[in-house]
């Protein structure tokens, strides 16, 4: 077990509540997301399951990059960096723009960068 790892404890059905309240569940029902969006929130999730996703996002939190000096950085293979990075703009987690030659990648919006930072923070706090 890793340390701080929470353990979990066994549900008790005993526990349990016999009765549905009708207002709590209608009031949940209508908060949830429809399923394509909750499809849509689950994929960029699955894509920051990645660690090297998760770095590369890091360093375009900072300042925008070629993939040239953005594996650099992360000491990978451009092939591998333009892999991750496609992946990523597919999502609209990053977005590029052409200059002459060269394309340079950055955090798509403020919302990318507020998840990545709220991310960081919680296991930075935990």
């Amino acid at each position: 077990m890793l340390q701080n790892e929470p353990t979990i404890q066994p549900i008790n059905l005993d526990d349990c509540c016999d009765e549905i309240d009708g207002e709590d569940v209608d009031a949940a029902r209508a908060a949830l997301p429809n399923l394509k969006t909750a499809r849509a929130l689950a994929a960029i999730f699955k894509a920051l399951s990645d660690p090297t996703r998760v770095r590369i996002m890091s360093a375009l939190a900072r300042v925008e990059f070629c993939v040239n000096d953005l594996a650099a950085a992360l000491e990978m293979g451009q092939s591998a960096v333009s892999h991750q990075l496609s992946a990523l703009s597919e999502l609209h987690l990053v977005r590029s723009r052409r200059e002459g030659r060269h394309i340079f990648y950055r955090l798509d919006d403020d919302h990318v960068e507020q998840l990545l930072a709220v991310g960081l923070k919680h296991v930075i706090h935990g």
